[in-house]
Parts: structure tokens; C-alpha cells; sequence
């Protein structure tokens, strides 16, 4: 194969050439089930002419080299475990065994994997909350120079942006403060693989001078579930022990149909994307403007996209004034009355996600679906105003104190453990992560003191049947992993 092809394309034609695959998988290319068999013919394995993508030398490295040219990054991997392998794989490598590692408290929990697996020791940014929503704001320069100025150990910072709702950080400015300590930044930038590609978006975290970046290439692009890409910048890490950790975590049969999806993507990229981008940027705030009217539902203000504040593309419904619904009764009614399936439902909001691979029927339907559910809820009596919602935050409130560590996570999820009331845990550390999902922000993480404070507001959430993971429900009863004294 002299001429290189997308990598799509050359699966497409090999699956129909007359080569006879005596060589896994085991399906042969033959449809047996019920798998269609176009999807078949381009599920290989490393054969002669398509590449070994942990030594990518042929199709694979053209179409990796072709990624990091459309993200400005210095080499880019393509990743077939999702987003979680580039995370554990960048940290790993970002850090030495025991190293200290500053996160967002509210990050992914494969960086807390990461962080066992390495033993590393853990400090957290807690993050502010959006007025009237009560989901976390991105985090902030200012917050990183104080930690970095705090704790002068640290050896490795990563941050979210943009977050689960769409709030964006200034990359640029933390970069630069991460590196004038001369360490690494790493941006889990899973939600935004769609960032810089148009006018008004804000600009990617590869350009904004990150030594590495995750993207979920599914999550906001048109490619399969569980591709993902990681970028590589300068040599605050070392590129080989990069890819060390990044064959340690992915596996040793990647997937060629994943593969080529994110080939696929990075074609529209370059072909179409700036076009579908300025279309998509267009609709969405179309349909913002006309959701102004909303008398009791909110949603984020377009001047947070304008301001760079907010990603395109993430509507976050809020009850508004309204104290006696909530985000499930929000994702409820647009999922059972309209047929409108949300991303997910939190205390006061639910969150619907668009992408450039929306028709004009995305847009209408949600309009006319939220201006019916907010007119029905303007005509009812008797509406509550709550003021912000602060008080059903996303996490652990400002009110707080911010919990005790008793033992360090990396030691205390395999210390002995025992099932305790939960009532009757206060004052004791937890052996299991409590987490408020979505989006999973941590209460607790192991390790951490169960304190009075901290145990009326789980009482708090569990009135408002909020989902609360890491309890045991037993009998009307809950109980908590508590550590052996």
C-alpha cells in the first residue's frame, strides 16, 4: 500500500478483497450472529499493511500524525480504552512512584485509580459554584498559584476543562503558572475534543500550552463510543515512558473498527468541520435566545459562551424558582412526555448535550419541549422561590469544613474495613469513596473522616433522593465502610 488512505477506507477495501483471513478474530469476517457484516469485514488484527498501533510505523502513525496536526499538538496517540487509558497513562508517566499530584476535587475517578496504582499523594482545588444552578465552575488561575505557593512538593498538576456541565478554564494562564515551577500540566480535556475548531468556540487546551491533553474523541466528535486520543507536548514528560504506561493500560488487541472511527472523525475535522461548526454555533444560540422567554425554567446565558466562560453545546436546564421539582422531574418529564432523552439529572438540573452531528430536529424538539414544560409550571399557583440553589451543590459545600485525612487514599482503600450504621460512623475514616452522581465529585474519598457536619448533609441529600453511591441500603437502614481502628 503505497499510497496512504484513510484508515476507514482501507479496511473497507481489504474486507472486500479476496485475502482469506487465517488469523483472528475468530468470526472470520463472516456474519454467524447478528452482527451486520460490513461491520465485520473491518474488524482485523495487526496484519501486514495495517500497523501495530503500539508501534505505529505505517497507516497508524500517518493517521496519529494527522491528529496532531489538527490539535496543534507535538505527537498524538490514538486511544481504544477511552479516555480512562490516557488518564491513568499520562499521570503514571508525569510522576514517580509516591509523586504529589494537585487535581480538581471533582475530577474522573480513573484519576483517583491512577493515583492508588501509583501510591501517589493527592491535594484538591475546590471549585466555586455557579449561581442558580449549584453545579461546579472551572477552575481558576488564581486557585492553582495559591495551591502551588501552599504546597511547594508538587509535582504534577491536572485540571477538568471544559467540566461535565461545559465551564471552561483559562488553560493559558494555568499553564503558565504550572510552568514556571517547571512541571507538567495535565488537562483532562475529555468533553472539549471539539474545542478550536470554529470561530467562537474556545480554543483547545493543545494550544493553549497543556503538556498533555485527553480527549473523548466520542464524547463531542461523530466517532464510536470508547475512542479517545492523548496529546503530547514539550518534554516536561518523557515521551517514552509515556508510551511505557500507555501500552501498561491499553490493551494488546486494539480495536480497528475504533480505530478507523476516529480516523473518520478526524477526516470531518479537516474536511467539513469548520463549516458544521459555524452551523452548530448558529443553531444553539438561536435556540438559547428563544429560551429567554422561560418565565421559571433557566439555562446558561449565552454571555458565558460569548465570555469564553461556557462550552457551545452543553444546555443545562436549572428548576429555576420553582423549590418543589428537581433536575430527575426535568429529565423525567422530557424523557416520558417528549421523548427526549437527557445526558443526566443532578439536584436542581438536568443536562442535555448537542454536538455538530445534530439535525434542526434536536433544536426544535428541546425548544418547544421546554417552553411547554415552563409554561405549564408559570401557570401553576403557589411557585416557591428558592434564590440560587447554592444548597444543593454538586459536592461539598463552602459551609463544610473540608474533611479530615486520616490516612492517605493511596494506603487506605486496602486497609481493613468493617460495615458500621451510618449514624454510628461519625468520627471515623471511610474505606470507600462517597460520591454524589452525577457527577461523581467526591464527599468522601477513603481515607477521610465521616465528620458531623459532613454526615448531616449526606442525611440532606438522601431526603432529596439525590444518588448517593458508596452507602449500603439495608432494611430502610444505611450503612458505611469505616476503616478498623
Amino acid at each position: 500500500m503505497t499510497e496512504w488512505m484513510p484508515l476507514y477506507k482501507e479496511l473497507e477495501q481489504y474486507g472486500n478483497s479476496d485475502y482469506y483471513p487465517y488469523h483472528m478474530p475468530g468470526h472470520k469476517r463472516r456474519q454467524l450472529g447478528d452482527v451486520p457484516e460490513r461491520i465485520l469485514k473491518t474488524d482485523i488484527t495487526e496484519i501486514d499493511g495495517f500497523d501495530n498501533l503500539h508501534q505505529a510505523e505505517g497507516i497508524l502513525r500517518e493517521a496519529q500524525d494527522s491528529a496532531n496536526m489538527l490539535y496543534g499538538a507535538e505527537e498524538t496517540f490514538y486511544l481504544v480504552n477511552g479516555s480512562t487509558a490516557g488518564i491513568l497513562s499520562a499521570i503514571s508517566a508525569a510522576l514517580p512512584e509516591s509523586g504529589h499530584l494537585l487535581i480538581t476535587r471533582g475530577c474522573h475517578k480513573s484519576v483517583y485509580h491512577a493515583a492508588y496504582l501509583r501510591k501517589l499523594k493527592l491535594s484538591y482545588l475546590y471549585l466555586k459554584n455557579v449561581k442558580g444552578f449549584g453545579f461546579s465552575e472551572a477552575v481558576t488561575a488564581e486557585q492553582v498559584q495559591e495551591a502551588l505557593r501552599r504546597e511547594s512538593d508538587i509535582e504534577a498538576v491536572l485540571i477538568v476543562s471544559p467540566t461535565y456541565e461545559g465551564r471552561i478554564a483559562d488553560v493559558k494562564k494555568i499553564a503558565e503558572i504550572v510552568h514556571e515551577k517547571g512541571i507538567p500540566l495535565i488537562v483532562d480535556e475529555a468533553h472539549g475534543a471539539h474545542l478550536g475548531f470554529a470561530e467562537g468556540f474556545a480554543p483547545g487546551a493543545c494550544m493553549a500550552g497543556a503538556d498533555i491533553v485527553i480527549h473523548s474523541v466520542h464524547k463531542t466528535l461523530p466517532a464510536m463510543t470508547q475512542t479517545a486520543l492523548l496529546h503530547v507536548n514539550g518534554t516536561r514528560v518523557d515521551r517514552d515512558r509515556l508510551k511505557r504506561f500507555l501500552r501498561i493500560y491499553q490493551t494488546s488487541s486494539p480495536s480497528y473498527v475504533l480505530m478507523a472511527s476516529i480516523s473518520d472523525a478526524m477526516e470531518f475535522l479537516k474536511r467539513d468541520g469548520k463549516r458544521y461548526f459555524a452551523d452548530f454555533r448558529d443553531r444553539y444560540l438561536r435556540m438559547l435566545d428563544r429560551l429567554g422567554v422561560c418565565k421559571v425554567l433557566q439555562v446558561v446565558a449565552a454571555e458565558d459562551i460569548s465570555g469564553g466562560r461556557q462550552d457551545i453545546g452543553k444546555l443545562v436546564i436549572g428548576a429555576g424558582n420553582r423549590r418543589d421539582i428537581s433536575g430527575q422531574w426535568l429529565y423525567d418529564q422530557l424523557r416520558e412526555r417528549y421523548h427526549l432523552q437527557c445526558e443526566m439529572a443532578a439536584g436542581r438540573y438536568c443536562l442535555a448535550m448537542f454536538t455538530v452531528a445534530d439535525s434542526s430536529e434536536a433544536y426544535e424538539r428541546m425548544e418547544q419541549a421546554l417552553l411547554c414544560i415552563d409554561e405549564e409550571l408559570s401557570a401553576e399557583s403557589g411557585a416557591e422561590n428558592v434564590g440560587s440553589g447554592d444548597h444543593l451543590m454538586s459536592g461539598i459545600p463552602d459551609k463544610i469544613t473540608l474533611p479530615e485525612v486520616r490516612y492517605p487514599f493511596s494506603a487506605a482503600w486496602d486497609l481493613p474495613w468493617k460495615r458500621e450504621r451510618l449514624g454510628d460512623a461519625v468520627g471515623c475514616a471511610v474505606g470507600e469513596f462517597v460520591n454524589l452522581y452525577p457527577p461523581g465529585v467526591p464527599i468522601l474519598v477513603p481515607g477521610e473522616v465521616l465528620t458531623q457536619e459532613i454526615y448531616e448533609q449526606i442525611l440532606e441529600y438522601l431526603t432529596q433522593k439525590l444518588n448517593l453511591q458508596g452507602l449500603i441500603q439495608e432494611e430502610g437502614e444505611y450503612y458505611i465502610r469505616i476503616l478498623r481502628q
